[in-house]
């Protein structure tokens, strides 16, 4: 049997997810986003679960998405398979994901990354869309989701010119909420993740979803549908727990119910 393409290992309530295709520096193809989707539903499945970790090599994120694969994919081939339309699925795990990077993050690795919820870089980490040299287009939410992040200009900037950034730069444009050294970097996502882990699992989800609904309704309905979700969780365990624990001056005991 051939090695798996993404390997997890589960610490308290973390679980950790590494791209392995070493080889090809963690290139995306259809048999490793089949696996990553498929351990992702698992996940989201497991109610012994609260956070995932999702990171690559110290060389390499993922370096982009496979090009043998796209090589000899035709127009027709492409809109028959709707290639790389399950990417969709990694956005909708319910669960937060952080994405931890090291080395290369371009291209498809780079859509991947912004389809997590909090991406924290080590000094090694490097960020592009160079889809242009190849003559295409970014195609997994890079013209999109880029944009909502480091803005306009940024975004044209990096997809017009297939230009890397490190990061410190991204950094500076919000594409990354943190940076680590990366001697420490994954140790110190491990030691973030063990303490959102430890926060009521139904508060993780909802803040999830209302601030991914921000990036795309109006700010009436925003928060309208935060609002809902703030006062549903009122009907939970954790949120008596939890204001209970603070009156008392203790650590809350979540049931994550």
């Amino acid at each position: 049997m051939s090695e798996p393409l993404i390997l997890q290992t589960v610490e308290g309530r973390v679980a950790t997810l590494t791209l392995n295709r070493p080889s090809a520096l963690n290139a995306l193809n259809g048999a490793l986003m089949v696996e990553l989707v498929a351990a992702l539903q698992g996940i989201d499945a497991n109610p012994a679960i609260s956070v995932v970790v999702l990171t690559g090599s110290e060389k390499a994120f993922a370096a982009g998405a496979d090009i043998k694969e796209m090589h000899g994919l035709s127009y027709s081939d492409a809109i028959a398979q709707d290639f790389a339309a399950n990417y969709v699925q990694v956005a909708r795990t319910r669960k937060p994901i952080i994405a931890a990077v090291n080395g290369y993050a371009l291209g498809g690795g780079l859509e991947l990354v912004m389809m997590c919820d909090m991406i924290i870089a080590s000094t090694t980490a490097k960020f592009g869309q160079p889809e242009v040299t190849l003559g295409v287009m970014p195609g997994i939410g890079g013209s999109q989701r880029l944009t909502r992040l480091v803005g306009r200009a940024k975004a044209m900037d990096m997809c017009l010119t297939g230009t890397m950034i490190d990061a410190q730069e991204a950094l500076q444009f919000g594409l990354v909420s943190r940076v680590f050294p990366s001697e420490t970097m994954l140790a110190d996502v491990q030691g973030i993740a063990q303490d959102m882990a430890q926060k009521s699992l139904p508060a993780l989800m909802y803040i999830k979803e209302a601030v991914h609904r921000a990036e795309e309704v109006s700010l009436s309905e925003g928060l309208l549908f935060e609002r809902r979700l703030f006062q549903m969780l009122f009907g939970t365990t954790d949120k008596m727990e939890g204001m209970a624990a603070f009156l008392e001056k203790r650590k809350p005991k979540f049931e994550n119910r």
